[in-house]
């Protein structure tokens, strides 16, 4: 063994900083393999300690694996695998830029303009709630009645859909309820149509319960149907008032002719009506479930249209699927926050909610314009614009020879952080890659900086 000088801390026993000194030692290499270690009565000679606390060391290295005892012949290293650096464990790749480029605007979809959002009037109802008894309690399974009861007016006002607040359940995110509702629809209905491209969340939520599943085809101008008397499932999800992705609306024709296909197979309708309020060219369209109740589940939240860690979303059940559910669920607890439901119930009593939607929509609608007028401006030609009547985002089809990849590398090498739409699909593939650049927490000249520098990473 090579000299070593062993210094010692006042600050711990000096057995440990002996096995420390050993082990590094050992680790580094300096001690190899199979080389022998002084003897307890050596060692302690030369630190000038006790033979007890050179044993103690030694027994913590043998009882590690980093030295082992043979008998009268003392202790000897045992061989490790040589340590490697943090910076040995990335790969190098010599085309790898050399630093990384710091995001400068970030077009995410599921983000909320945080600019405008009610926070005095939040904050004044929240604090309000926690003085609440039932604030200190827990809440009810299918979540509290005085929300329930403020959703169901909401959707008759706003979506035509006639509910009262028992058949509303209350959960925390639509994959949240998809995966409950997939738990007492699975044995029923074996198999499920959803929409290609479509929600990919959704589809998530499907598999997990392994049902098997069956396509629809959708296009820029909007669902296909054709096929639908073909399909085997009694059971489909659709984003009816707002594609997703598309951003397309399915037309009144469309809609009864849905209804009629749920009516003769037995089945159902899940209406995922995600972000319905944000339509700026007509009124938000009529829910499929204000046309017929019994056949259609319907889901909506406050995700999108307020704010994303508010986790809260909702579904209207059928009579016919309501008892079974609440019995299956009864002994759960809910899965969301119980001072958020006070504090929305309130806040949409006092009339704030339809505030915030009427004063958000105009503020969205000036966004997506803008963001509209300053892509055609920078890529004429160059891409097709898709969604832009409805919604927190728009598409663009980008007629340039490069992948989806390409455009969302080079896009993050010139700092705007854009998102892929391949996810989405299941066969219905493009033929040119699509991108989805939200826009909703970003102001007007953030868009103008993100779509210019877009125009310098793709042209």
């Amino acid at each position: 063994m090579k000299n070593t000088i062993f210094a010692f801390k006042d600050d711990s026993p000096k057995y440990k900083q002996i096995y420390e000194q050993f082990k590094l030692l050992i680790e580094q290499g300096d001690i190899l393999a199979d080389e022998q270690l002084p003897s307890i009565r050596q060692l302690a000679d030369s630190l000038q300690v006790s033979r007890n606390t050179t044993l103690m060391a030694y027994d913590q290295l043998v009882a590690e694996g980093y030295v082992r005892g043979e008998g009268r012949k003392g202790y000897f290293a045992n061989e490790l695998e040589p340590l490697l650096s943090q910076e040995s464990l990335i790969p190098h790749n010599e085309n790898q830029r050399e630093s990384v480029t710091p995001t400068l605007i970030d077009f995410r979809a599921g983000a909320v303009d945080q600019t405008h959002f009610p926070l005095k009037i939040w904050r004044r109802i929240a604090n309000q709630v926690l003085t609440l008894q039932e604030s200190f309690q827990y809440g009810k399974p299918f979540g509290e009645v005085c929300l329930r009861e403020q959703i169901a007016a909401y959707l008759l006002q706003s979506r035509g859909v006639k509910t009262d607040a028992n058949a509303i359940i209350i959960g925390s995110s639509t994959q949240q309820m998809l995966i409950n509702l997939g738990h007492i629809l699975k044995d029923d209905f074996p198999s499920i149509t959803v929409e290609d491209p479509g929600y990919d969340g959704a589809r998530e939520a499907f598999q997990f319960h392994r049902f098997t599943i069956e396509t629809i085809s959708v296009y820029e101008a909007g669902v296909d149907f054709s096929q639908l008397e073909q399909m085997k499932s009694q059971l489909i999800y659709v984003t009816p008032s707002h594609h997703s992705p598309y951003g397309v609306s399915m037309s009144i024709q469309q809609r009864q002719m849905l209804i009629h296909w749920a009516n003769k197979m037995q089945g159902y309708i899940i209406e995922d009506d995600y972000d319905s309020e944000f339509r700026y060219t007509q009124q938000p369209f009529p829910a499929l479930a204000s046309i017929d109740s019994a056949r259609v589940i319907y889901l909506g939240n406050f995700s999108k249209s307020f704010l994303p860690g508010i986790r809260l979303s909702y579904m209207v059940l059928p009579q016919s699927l309501l008892n079974r559910y609440k019995k299956q669920f009864l002994h759960f607890e809910s899965t969301t926050s119980l001072l958020s439901q006070l504090t929305m119930a309130k806040f949409m009593e006092e009339g704030e909610w339809n505030r915030h939607i009427k004063r958000m929509r105009l503020v969205y609608k000036r966004k997506m314009q803008h963001l509209v007028s300053v892509l055609k401006k920078q890529f004429d030609q160059n891409i097709s614009i898709i969604g832009e009547q409805s919604g927190l985002y728009v598409l663009i089809k980008v007629h340039l020879k490069h992948s989806e990849e390409w455009l969302i590398e080079q896009a993050s090498f010139h700092g705007v952080k854009v998102y892929p739409t391949s996810l989405y699909f299941i066969k219905n593939n493009t033929d040119k890659p699509i991108i989805k650049l939200g826009f909703s927490n970003l102001s007007c000249d953030e868009i103008k900086l993100g779509v210019e520098l877009l125009k310098k990473a793709w042209l």
